[in-house]
């Protein structure tokens, strides 16, 4: 669900409290265009969201959505077929794990 490595990474590159900042604009980023995905976007800002989410989930480590965005974006190409309530299911899992994990160890407070 999430690697651990690529946030460890992330930390050592730009530190706890600019780690903290990318995180936070990254859940608002991401929240936005996954609040966006159930309306009726034209095919070509659908794949463009996806591709959106899918580089963005990987950059953050979040694994889980990134693969489920490649997916979508390779099988729809577009098209409305597009399970909006997983991807958000896997997003919310992915955060609550990312943030549970940082609060435990106490790298970063968001």
């Amino acid at each position: 669900m999430i690697e651990w490595e690529r946030i460890a990474e992330l930390q050592e590159d730009v530190g706890a409290e600019s780690l903290a900042e990318v995180l936070d604009l990254f859940f608002e980023e991401t929240e936005a265009v996954l609040d966006g995905l159930d309306q009726h976007l034209p095919p070509n800002r659908l794949k463009a969201d996806l591709h959106f989410l899918k580089g963005s989930a990987l950059n953050l480590g979040f694994s889980r959505v990134g693969a489920m965005c490649r997916a979508a974006e390779a099988e729809n190409a577009g098209s409305r077929k597009l399970d909006t309530n997983a991807l958000r299911q896997a997003y919310a899992s992915s955060k609550e794990s990312l943030l549970s994990g940082l609060n435990a160890t106490r790298q970063v407070s968001i």
